[in-house]
């Protein structure tokens, strides 16, 4: 088996920043969300922050985005779609890569501990680098390649038959999951 050890500066703190939940809440969970900044110096942490699930959205990135609105602004994470199409909130949570926009809180027993990507440079918090996933993807030239030339001024016909050979395999959003 290989083994292998992180760098110190890639070393997670033992303790982070504790946010806890609103007075008079409920119904909380808590967040225990990875946080890192290249520029301070530091090493990688856990933050937890405590939320009032009744105040909450019912996914993960509801949560992340209360917790950047209202309690600290300086978490960073992508968010573009909130709907499971672009896959920019792809990390890993309680464990699992997943999209956090269709990821239910629910589903978490426990706190729900949430990391960047864990086969990805992180550049700053949740957001990891994308580039080399993106430049694997494009060497292996994943996309419908023909042999013959477009008809002039015409489409290529698909029959049923032909398109049914695609199914499955270009349902692929880009998350790098």
């Amino acid at each position: 088996m290989a083994e292998f050890s992180l760098p110190s500066n890639s070393v997670i703190k033992a303790t982070g920043k504790t946010y806890p939940a609103p007075a008079g809440a409920s119904r909380t969970k808590a967040f225990k969300v990875y946080r890192w900044n290249p520029d301070d110096g530091e090493n990688p942490r856990y933050d937890t922050y405590s939320l009032d699930l009744d105040a909450t959205g019912p996914m993960v990135l509801d949560a992340l985005i209360k917790i950047k609105n209202e309690v600290d602004p300086t978490l960073t994470f992508r968010r573009p779609c909130r709907e499971g199409i672009c896959g920019s909130c792809s990390m890993n949570i309680d464990g699992t890569n997943t999209l956090a926009c269709t990821m239910p809180i629910a589903d978490v027993k426990g706190e729900v501990v949430i990391t960047p990507l864990p086969h990805m440079e992180v550049i700053k918090d949740l957001v990891p680098d994308f580039k080399h996933f993106y430049a694997q993807y494009a060497s292996i030239k994943p996309w419908l390649q023909t042999v013959t030339p477009a008809p002039s001024g015409e489409e290529r016909i698909q029959s049923p038959d032909e398109r049914e050979k695609l199914d499955g395999l270009y349902e692929c959003i880009l998350c790098a999951c």
